[in-house]
């Protein structure tokens, strides 16, 4: 009896075993997985940025406040972002921090241009 005591005693004492273990073991659990989620979803960004810009300029098209200079123009920017992605993903096997702010910057300039050009007053 005396042994089982100080067994117990010692369990409890070194936190092993015991609901603070698993406490620990889930909310280490779900910060991991709320990591993984969240890389995932970084990942993918330029991706679902890139797809919206493209139905903004088919929208654009579609009303009638782009004309055809300007889609072609949009079209070959979109392009060369898109190309610039795919390229900087397979150098290293992902998008670095870096690669990841030169691209949001230039999607941010290109989201203004496609912005600028749907509002101008040009007849179409």
């Amino acid at each position: 009896m005396e042994v089982r005591r100080n067994y117990l005693a010692r369990r409890e004492f070194s936190g092993t075993g015991g609901s603070g273990t698993k406490m620990r073991r889930t909310i280490l659990t779900t910060i991991l997985a709320g990591a993984v989620l969240a890389s995932g979803l970084f990942a993918d960004a330029p991706k679902r940025r890139q797809k919206r810009q493209q139905e903004r300029i088919a929208q654009g098209v579609k009303s009638g406040e782009l004309t055809p200079k300007e889609t072609a123009k949009l079209e070959r920017k979109e392009a060369r972002l898109h190309k610039q992605i795919v390229k900087d993903r397979k150098d290293g096997g992902g998008l670095t921090p870096k690669e990841r702010a030169k691209i949001d910057a230039k999607q941010d300039k290109l989201s203004r241009e496609i912005y600028k050009e749907k509002h101008d007053a040009q007849k179409r």
